[in-house]
């Protein structure tokens, strides 16, 4: 499509200005309209967070996410982008993305008023109206708002010349979204600075009689405890905010699986065939769910879902490994591989005690849980007697990292009621499939008291109770 490029050539394309606010809104109604999600790629939202988000851009407020770590706040706010027009035309030379209809700069005044509709117009694509701000305590108000530039001033500029304002990130997301991350951790004294653009709309820098009536949607997220822990966020400025939206983890172990499937990146390729038994990503999932509910984990800090994601890329990376130590092509994930997740699970919980060994004894715990959740939702009881009886009769089971994949099929043989279980679990024939269901068998009877285990190292022997 062929754009304006001057003003002129603007208003003769009927193109009509209009706050960034409704801009978002224009588009979210055409979105819900439409059946599709206003936050597309966002899972275990859609009856929960997605309905006040939507009221919110409806009703043109500005909005604070709350919710611990991994709850998907930073990718919402960053989704919101695609709500604004994907180009929008500024005062060419703008540093706060002038509307030519109504600039608000000097430099895009002046412009308007020396070239009239022969002012040129840039087309700014919806990426650049985002901006966004981690909070820190050294953030200043010269980072946010803006602050004279001492380079302008030696170039001959007076003070009281606005020319000599270098402007803030605020500003400069002027006629867009602009995001502050971990709101609290922003000192007490920098939060008041921002009163003014979340109710006047405008800016005011080192006490110049300047206002710049700014159009910019504000969006903000933090810990609920940070308003006791790191900091607070100010009573005034909660009070801005026109909406409040409570995010949290997924409410199912169905879900976290969904966003294990959309987020995780397991290593592939080389001539390497992946395939991840639905139990052992199930596995995976109840680990996070099984943490979030253990008196032992901190919950104030929250178990992200990147728990889960880091989890399941180091369960395949394991099951990679120990594949091509073992010549093997076919990569499955066992229950044996599970012990390779104390490196991605230990920094991304914090358990509360201070007693040594107590960690590995949590984890552990948290491990077994989940893998007897699994096994008993996807193994009839009906089905392990003639496996029980294998055993009663002298069969003894190896498992780990040194058992190929081509020593468990054996078993299909010397325990015919394996093959029972084997439909149960979904599981196709290959060897590498046939191991990983073998060994949830295995370790659920175990843990279900049907079988004895003798586990040294990454190695283990299952034998009859007695």
């Amino acid at each position: 499509m062929t754009r304006a490029g001057t003003l002129g050539e603007l208003r003769e394309s009927g193109w009509q200005s209009r706050p960034v606010k409704e801009e978002v809104r224009a588009n979210a109604i055409a979105r819900i309209a439409s059946g599709q999600s206003v936050v597309p790629g966002v899972l275990g939202y859609e009856e929960t967070v997605m309905p006040q988000l939507e009221n919110a851009l409806l009703a043109g407020h500005d909005i604070i996410f709350l919710g611990e770590r991994g709850q998907a706040k930073t990718r919402i706010i960053r989704s919101l982008t695609e709500l604004l027009d994907e180009w929008s035309p500024i005062v060419a030379g703008s540093e706060i993305n002038d509307d030519p209809y109504h600039p608000v700069s000097q430099h895009a005044r002046h412009l308007v008023m020396e070239r009239g509709d022969e002012t040129p117009i840039e087309w700014v694509h919806r990426d650049r109206r985002f901006g966004e701000k981690l909070a820190t305590p050294d953030t200043s108000i010269a980072d946010l708002i803006g602050e004279v530039d001492p380079i302008k001033v030696a170039e001959g500029r007076y003070l009281a010349d606005e020319l000599t304002i270098h402007y803030g990130l605020v500003p400069r997301t002027n006629r867009g979204i602009f995001a502050i991350n971990e709101l609290p951790d922003l000192a007490e004294r920098i939060q008041v600075g921002l009163l003014n653009v979340l109710e006047e709309r405008d800016v005011q820098i080192r006490g110049y009689k300047i206002r710049l009536p700014l159009d910019v949607m504000l969006v903000a997220s933090a810990n609920p405890e940070d308003y006791t822990n790191r900091g607070r966020i100010i009573t005034p400025l909660k009070d801005r905010f026109g909406a409040q939206i409570r995010t949290h983890y997924p409410l199912d172990v169905e879900t976290e699986m969904d966003v294990v499937d959309q987020e995780a990146r397991p290593v592939s390729g080389d001539g390497l065939h992946i395939d991840v038994p639905r139990f052992m990503t199930e596995i995976v999932a109840e680990m996070s769910q099984q943490a979030r509910r253990s008196p032992h984990v901190n919950q104030r800090s929250g178990v992200s879902v990147r728990l889960s994601i880091a989890n399941y890329e180091t369960l395949v990376a394991n099951a990679t490994r120990r594949a091509l130590r073992n010549g093997e092509r076919d990569v499955v994930p066992r229950i044996s591989d599970l012990d390779a997740l104390v490196s991605s699970t230990a920094g991304k919980i914090e358990i509360e005690t201070l007693d040594d060994g107590r960690e590995e004894q949590v984890l552990d715990r948290i491990v077994k849980t989940s893998v007897l959740e699994v096994f008993r939702a996807r193994v009839r009881p009906e089905r392990l007697g003639g496996v029980v009886k294998g055993f009663d009769e002298g069969l003894v089971v190896h498992t780990g990292e040194d058992v190929s994949a081509g020593d468990y099929t054996a078993l299909l043989q010397q325990v015919p009621a394996l093959r029972d279980v084997m439909s149960d679990l979904g599981v196709g024939e290959s060897p590498a499939a046939v191991a990983s269901a073998i060994e949830l068998v295995l370790e659920g009877m175990h843990l279900s008291k049907r079988l004895n285990k003798d586990a040294v190292g990454g190695k283990a022997l299952y034998r009859a109770r007695g």
